[in-house]
């Protein structure tokens, strides 16, 4: 494939908002995760919860969208100059000539909710204020971006459980081939309701600890929110930061657990390879979905080792951020590419005794590392997988 430079990217989790504490937790392996306190939820777990997304914080004139999910996406928009960057390219290539290719799976779920606990009492009418296009379904989160940042391009928002927006990337990049558009905004939010807290602990895949992936007493996922947003554009600087290779599969095995083999993870993983040109030997670090439940954790490793052997520096970066679910794609691409840029491999935090039955090689505390290309898995329920590379030019 043809490579696309990732020329301003933009994050918020329960780490901080923008690059220095989010490149900060992953040099000193910090993590944002706490006892959950969120809204009305009673529930023994640990959440990454983002700072201020409760607040009423969208900009004047978008009241209509206001709820928390595009919350957490205007905390990412807002940092490392982001808009100002996207701004620039506006200029560049025309309003209508940049896309937009985003996806959330909670989307504004929260916000009804809420309105359902406000109902009339008499007649169950939901409140008036209660508007469901821009503040809870799927495509609230692309109209909002699309006015808030002044495009006019191709816009869709992906929905495809937490491999969501890593498979952003791949539509943007068929878009650009394809002529439709010269540049492209990637990414997307998820923010914590009820639903998912509720649900998640339903399935029984709620740890009562901070999540520890790979870890012999691993016990299940906390929960995060966050948002994350990348400009990919044709290579043009002398120093670029890369997508070099993308792929994609669905492994059709069940609607929640991974073929227990890992073979639909592998299929990405060896498709990205094949689209980047590269051989297994050519990469150094793989950021893993590594979501820290007994079967997901045990099948990512067997695709992993049945790949790479045991030769491939790996972790999880889960235990510091939570599963962010539909954003968990653009946040973990964005951890790469700053281990990328600024030489770290990331620890896995509270991984402490290692499962004996797992194969690959876990880096447990971060460490400094020079190394040029990286990938970084995204799997979620329904067979949805994707794995992304990435590479200094």
């Amino acid at each position: 494939m043809n490579p696309l430079e990732i020329t301003a990217t933009a994050i918020a989790t329960c780490l901080g908002r923008g690059e220095a504490p989010t490149l900060e937790a992953l040099r000193s392996g910090a993590s944002g995760l706490a006892p959950c306190s969120f809204e009305t939820v009673k529930l023994p777990t640990y959440v990454g919860e983002v700072a201020g997304a409760g607040e009423k914080l969208l900009p004047p004139g978008f009241d209509a969208f206001d709820c928390r999910n595009n919350r957490v996406a205007e905390l990412a928009l807002a940092s490392d100059s982001f808009l100002d960057k996207v701004a620039q390219a506006r200029a560049r290539y025309g309003a209508d000539r940049i896309g937009i290719f985003a996806g959330t799976s909670t989307s504004g779920i929260l916000e009804t909710e809420i309105a359902y606990r406000n109902r009339d009492a008499a007649t169950g009418a939901l409140p008036q204020d209660f508007i469901y296009d821009q503040r809870h379904s799927t495509f609230s989160l692309g109209a909002y971006l699309q006015q808030r940042l002044g495009l006019e391009g191709p816009a869709m928002v992906l929905s495809a459980a937490c491999a969501t927006t890593a498979k952003a990337f791949a539509a943007a990049h068929r878009m650009i081939e394809a002529g439709l558009c010269d540049a492209a905004v990637v990414g997307g939010a998820d923010s914590l309701c009820l639903t998912t807290l509720y649900g998640f602990n339903a399935l029984c895949l709620t740890s009562r600890l901070p999540c520890r992936p790979f870890d012999a007493a691993r016990d299940g996922i906390s929960l995060g929110e966050g948002a994350g947003f990348a400009l990919l554009e044709r290579p043009a600087s002398s120093d670029p930061m890369l997508l070099l290779g993308l792929g994609e599969s669905s492994d059709a095995h069940h609607m929640s657990s991974p073929h227990p083999d890992g073979l639909g993870a592998r299929l990405a993983m060896e498709r990205a390879l094949a689209s980047a040109g590269l051989s297994p030997s050519d990469l150094a670090y793989l950021n893993l979905h590594g979501t820290a439940t007994p079967v997901g954790d045990r099948a990512e490793d067997k695709a992993v080792t049945s790949l790479f052997g045991d030769r491939l520096a790996c972790s999880s970066t889960k235990g510091q951020t939570g599963h962010v679910l539909g954003a968990a794609g653009i946040v973990e691409a964005i951890m790469t590419m700053l281990s990328l840029r600024h030489g770290v491999l990331p620890g896995t935090a509270n991984l402490t005794n290692l499962d004996p039955e797992l194969g690959a090689t876990y880096v447990r505390a971060p460490a400094r590392a020079s190394f040029k290309r990286a990938m970084s898995n995204s799997f979620g329920f329904g067979g949805n997988n994707c794995s992304l590379i990435f590479g200094l030019g």
